[in-house]
């Protein structure tokens, strides 16, 4: 079988702010994008190493840029390490702050960079799914909420993992394999640093009032795998145990525990209305998703669905 991760190796440097221009709207598929000099004399350096599943890029710029990016249905996380960067426009306007990951709005959004180093990560959709629907998420629904203001733990764990991923793909001689396991762990670090944006919230947690029980059922959702508990919620969501069950009880009508308990007979419903009865235990399966009572699993899960587990699965 052919490898399709076609490996990217890149490395364009000038020393005319046109010519710099030209290949970065080439590079990112854009258009009407400006470009001007600074009192710095003008420098331009562009290298991008990889595949096509994740590339590791960077960006030397001496001047001024400014455009729009255009929509992607790639995943990409940027920062500086000098200079300034603007990203938006008017309320919804991020900055960048040098060494500080961020995500680039999937929809394109406007930009302006001055006198800036930029590292980029660019991740493909596809790799990405794949990595979250093994965590749960419903294939070919990602998104990632770029809004989010990552805590200090999981920007720490992405710079190690970037660390690691560049020493590793610049190595000319890398393996297929290694590489392909180096863009699994960047998927891996970025569904840390950002929630998955769940299609099946409703629309009252998505009002700015409730941002705090929305981080918890969207932290739900991305680690219902996990063994998490109510006081981990709570202190996802900056609330006390009892505002946090209060809050779902007064917008879910259930308390965090039952809410996570949904999730997960949603996860188990998913996996055998996918698996192959001949070869799938659904006691494995309940287990898997922390129900271990095979008596109290199946009545939950009655009530959840209005089948019996066993029913779901002939439907597979």
């Amino acid at each position: 079988m052919t490898d399709e991760r076609a490996r990217v190796q890149d490395d364009v440097r000038s020393a005319d702010v046109d010519e710099a221009r030209d290949f970065l709207v080439g590079a990112y598929d854009a258009s009407e994008w400006r470009a001007e000099t600074t009192a710095q004399p003008f420098t331009f350096r562009y290298s991008a190493v990889g595949d096509t599943t994740m590339t590791l890029r960077a960006i030397r710029f001496d001047g001024h840029l400014d455009g729009v990016m255009t929509p992607s249905d790639d995943f990409v996380v940027q920062w500086i390490t000098r200079g300034t960067g603007f990203i938006g426009e008017g309320d919804d306007r991020l900055v960048s702050a040098p060494g500080r990951p961020q995500l680039w709005p999937q929809d394109g959004a406007a930009f302006t960079y001055q006198d800036y180093d930029q590292r980029l990560v660019q991740i493909n959709r596809a790799s990405l799914e794949e990595v979250a629907g093994e965590r749960g998420a419903a294939s070919g629904a990602v998104q990632l909420d770029h809004t989010v203001q990552p805590d200090d733990r999981a920007v720490t764990m992405w710079r190690n993992t970037v660390k690691l991923i560049s020493h590793t793909v610049l190595d000319r001689q890398v393996s297929p394999l290694l590489q392909a396991e180096m863009g699994r762990l960047g998927a891996l670090a970025l569904l840390e640093l950002y929630p998955v944006v769940s299609a099946t919230l409703p629309d009252e947690l998505l009002l700015p009032r409730n941002a705090h029980i929305r981080r918890a059922v969207e932290y739900v959702h991305e680690h219902a795998h996990l063994p998490i508990t109510s006081t981990d919620l709570a202190e996802v969501a900056s609330l006390s145990l009892r505002a946090l069950q209060q809050a779902f009880q007064r917008q879910l009508g259930v308390s965090p525990n039952g809410y996570l308990r949904g999730v997960r007979l949603d996860r188990v419903r998913d996996e055998l209305l996918h698996a192959d009865p001949a070869a799938t235990s659904i006691a494995e399966v309940a287990r898997q998703w922390g129900f271990a009572h095979a008596g109290r699993f199946s009545a939950a899960y009655l009530d959840r669905h209005g089948e019996y587990p066993r029913d779901t699965m002939r439907r597979a």
